[in-house]
């Protein structure tokens, strides 16, 4: 018996402060790493349960993704007139696709939904299917439903708190998904009336916890307080997802906390770091990767290079090839390989580049 509790105690130390308070209180919630997949905390993340607005997380990044932000779009009257949060369109008006984003991002507009959603595909029935399409095949959700673009109640229409953190993932990999997110307030102006709207960011933590970064609020009376938090400090995000949960703000705020003080940030890759050197040109990773990293867990990670054929020397700054990540044997990231300025190249403002620029000169 005595050994029974002495695990229970070691168990019980690695769980987020009030854990126990956490599994009375929510349906479902999932705390991942974003960059490896994994989960940190959970309770019932595989459980099916409907997510209100923030279904809109993949209305977002879908019109990101498929529309130009400058493309103008017209709303219907089926979309002005779409019950619930607003985003204050009237019929006829006209917008930018990324003004509308943000409309359905921070003021949570089911209009703005709506109209994007018609916009690319017709019908909010055929965004729906494309939303189910991509969530399965390209992000890769395992129990997901969508049935409309804004989250309001419908019969099959669900996800689960796992399902959702990946998908909240997938979207902030997307510099301009990160800025609307993070966005916590905007004015609008329509292009076919002069008056401007005001967005404001339902989301608190962006004021209230350290970090914050986005990314979507939800809420209806059957479905309870939603929410999707990420956060990032010292390099390193996490992705926070409660469903039905009465005091998200601060389970999030627990989590998160959770989150960065198990981890450290481990960079694997630097930009400028040489991956082989070519026709007098170094070749060099693009950007930095930095992975959050368990503490006390044995990392292993691998970079494996890529590099297309050339029958000439690239040119500095274009791509040359590509490099995978892997953690654990599985990858978890790709950094585009490009090639930097020449071997042999002296430094800006280096004596040798100044004598070069005096000669140049004179001559």
């Amino acid at each position: 018996m005595k050994k029974y509790i002495v695990i229970l105690i070691i168990f019980c130390a690695f769980l987020p402060k009030g854990a126990s308070a956490m599994n009375d209180k929510l349906f479902s919630a999932c705390l991942i790493n974003p960059v490896t997949d994994e989960i940190i905390w959970e309770k019932d993340s595989d459980k099916p349960h409907a997510m209100a607005s923030t279904t809109k997380i993949l209305t977002a990044i879908i019109a990101l993704e498929k529309a130009d932000g400058d493309e103008i779009v017209t709303v219907s009257r089926n979309a002005a007139y779409t019950e619930g949060s607003s985003a204050y369109t009237k019929e006829g008006d006209q917008y930018r696709m990324e003004e509308l984003i943000y409309g359905l991002m921070l003021n949570s507009g089911n209009d703005a939904a709506v109209a994007v959603a018609e916009h690319i595909s017709g019908s909010t029935q055929a965004f729906s299917e494309l939303m189910n399409d991509y969530a399965y095949n390209i992000i890769g959700v395992k129990n997901t439903s969508f049935q409309n673009p804004n989250g309001l109640e419908a019969q099959g229409h669900y996800t689960t708190a796992y399902d959702l953190a990946k998908i909240a993932a997938y979207a902030m990999k997307n510099e301009d998904f990160r800025r609307i997110a993070a966005t916590k307030v905007i004015g609008v102006t329509p292009q076919n009336r002069d008056e401007e709207m005001f967005y404001v960011n339902h989301n608190k933590l962006l004021n209230r916890y350290e970090g914050c970064i986005g990314i979507k609020t939800g809420y209806t009376k059957a479905t309870g307080r939603c929410l999707v938090s990420a956060a990032e400090r010292d390099g390193m995000m996490f992705i926070a997802v409660t469903l039905d949960d009465s005091d998200d703000w601060n389970t999030h705020a627990e989590l998160l906390d959770y989150a960065f003080s198990e981890h450290y940030p481990k960079t694997v890759v630097k930009a400028g770091d040489i991956a082989r050197e070519e026709d007098g040109h170094r070749l060099v990773y693009e950007r930095d990767l930095t992975v959050p990293v368990r503490r006390g867990v044995k990392s292993s990670f691998e970079v494996v290079n890529h590099f297309a054929p050339r029958t000439a020397p690239a040119n500095e700054g274009e791509k040359v090839g590509y490099a995978e990540v892997f953690y654990g044997g599985r990858k978890i990231e790709t950094i585009n390989i490009i090639s930097g300025e020449e071997k042999n190249q002296a430094p800006e403002g280096s004596f040798m580049n100044e004598l070069k620029r005096i000669l140049g000169i004179w001559l």
